[in-house]
């Protein structure tokens, strides 16, 4: 009997004979606390199928919270599919939400669209399913600072991210290229530095995009950055600056740009006053403050910077960098969350910060022993920027080499040279999409997938069967065709948008 063909692959699946199909009479068993996955399982299917999926006591299939079954663990599940019904088991929420994922899976491909299908019979095959996740930690970075994206192509995005089990949308919202985040204390960053490739968002967009992806399973993870890409902030208050005088346009270049935040107490009171506002709209327990790519050549000639140095005591000018990110990790620690940013190998930050190393994984090995806990992001396995072969036809992207699929699906966050006292620290990985090379939404998913679906088998169970994704991919391949995602048409064809 063929195993169905999933992505990513549960952790145990057996095939059992027979088929359940839903239908007009098909209803939903909910127990106490599992209603928001009935919610979604509704959601997903009333568009394609029409099907009602009423609550009734004696319903057919049965969406079960029952928080004794602790080895599935925040969000795993256990899913049986038999002839006569379905039966879904989780610890907590989330888990059922995952749960009610595969069952999309399992369903014809059909049932992914978003209108109504006549003549297909809405049938999954029999199946025992327990699952459980690697890594706690199982997300996408989408930069919106240098292109903005609408919150209604985000709505589709966390979508897209849960389908595959992803929980974390880390939102990458200021730069050098542009400001996303209302602040309303400081309207001048959305004013002047929102301008540019887009706009801005606002504070109801944000939190109803906060609310839609929690429903989904998926939390959202906001980055502003400091002290450094900072360069539309200081369009909109130059003062925050290290030149006195000095005017800044929001930059309309790609790159690194030199000028930096001062450390005066006008700069780290904008901080404190921009971060609080972030964490009344995102109640992700993480906070990314940046921190990497920040040229320190203006402090060496700030007067502000060298008075700060003398009075902290420290060595020079470059050591500000780690007392910035220490002041402003303290603020966030202050506040009950935890302070997260970029880092080689998280030398320059206390350890209670937790790091995203973008070298290498011998970067993010050193960071674990330092006492950071880890997000793995090195560069060169998980940069969708990145092109995706050395086609001619293959669109611009990031110079210096080629991610391809297996390349992403061979990132090993915790390889099996660690020690287990160093895996413990690492709390999974994610893929980055920068968007310097992505003018377009149709691009950005372009470039997304399928390489977002090699991420999420190796942040979901772990496996490196890569015959096995492929055969697997073949027909998850068709999912992503329901749901618009664009492919090559041939080698010389432009990626095809979404309706």
């Amino acid at each position: 009997m063929p195993l169905p063909r999933l992505v990513p692959d549960p952790t145990h699946l057996s095939p059992l004979p027979g088929r359940f199909t839903f239908d007009a009479a098909t209803a939903l068993k909910v127990t106490p606390g599992a209603e928001g996955a009935a919610r979604l399982l509704r959601t997903l299917l009333g568009p394609a199928t029409g099907l009602p999926l009423p609550a009734r006591p004696d319903g057919s299939v049965v969406l079960a919270l029952d928080p004794a079954l602790t080895g599935l663990g925040e969000e795993g599940y256990g899913l049986t599919v038999g002839t006569g019904g379905v039966l879904l088991r989780a610890a907590g929420l989330r888990g059922l939400l995952a749960g009610v994922q595969t069952l999309r899976q399992l369903l014809p491909v059909e049932a992914l669209a978003d209108g109504p299908v006549a003549g297909v019979a809405w049938t999954v095959p029999c199946v025992q399913v327990t699952d459980t996740p690697r890594f706690p930690w199982r997300g996408s970075m989408l930069d919106v600072a240098r292109r903005f994206r609408p919150v209604s192509y985000l709505r589709r995005y966390v979508d897209l991210l849960a389908l595959h089990k992803l929980n974390v949308l880390h939102l990458h919202l200021t730069d050098d290229q542009g400001w996303r985040m209302p602040v309303p204390a400081l309207p001048r960053l959305t004013e002047v530095g929102g301008e540019p490739h887009g706009g801005a968002y606002t504070r109801a967009e944000l939190t109803g995009l906060v609310a839609y992806a929690a429903e989904r399973g998926i939390t959202v993870v906001p980055e502003i950055e400091m002290p450094g890409h900072v360069r539309a902030a200081l369009a909109a208050h130059p003062e925050l600056g290290n030149t006195p005088g000095r005017t800044y346009d929001v930059w309309d270049r790609w790159g690194v740009c030199d000028t930096i935040l001062g450390v005066h107490d006008t700069a780290l009171d904008f901080c404190r006053t921009v971060l609080d506002e972030v964490m009344d709209v995102f109640p992700s327990p993480y906070v990314h403050i940046g921190g990497e790519e920040c040229p320190t050549t203006e402090w060496h000639t700030s007067p502000d910077a060298l008075r700060r140095v003398a009075e902290e005591g420290l060595p020079g000018p470059d050591a500000l960098h780690g007392w910035f990110m220490g002041r402003i990790g303290e603020h966030l620690l202050r506040a009950g969350r935890r302070p997260l940013s970029w880092t080689e190998n998280g030398a320059d930050l206390p350890p209670y910060f937790t790091v995203m190393p973008w070298r290498d994984s011998d970067h993010g090995r050193t960071a674990v022993r330092r006492g950071h806990r880890v997000v793995m992001a090195p560069h060169r396995t998980t940069y969708l920027d990145y092109p995706q072969s050395t086609s001619p036809a293959e669109p611009p992207g990031q110079v210096g080499g080629v991610v391809d699929l297996r390349t992403v699906h061979g990132n090993d966050p915790a390889p099996d040279d660690w020690t287990p006292e160093e895996a413990a620290r690492v709390l999974g990985s994610q893929v980055q999409l920068w968007t310097e090379y992505v003018p377009t939404a149709a691009h950005a998913e372009y470039l997304t997938f399928p390489r977002l679906c090699a991420l999420a088998e190796v942040v979901w169970t772990g496996r490196h069967d890569w015959p096995g994704f492929q055969e697997r991919l073949r027909h998850h391949r068709t999912r992503l065709d329901a749901l618009g995602v664009p492919r090559r048409l041939s080698t010389t064809a432009p990626p095809v948008p979404h309706p």
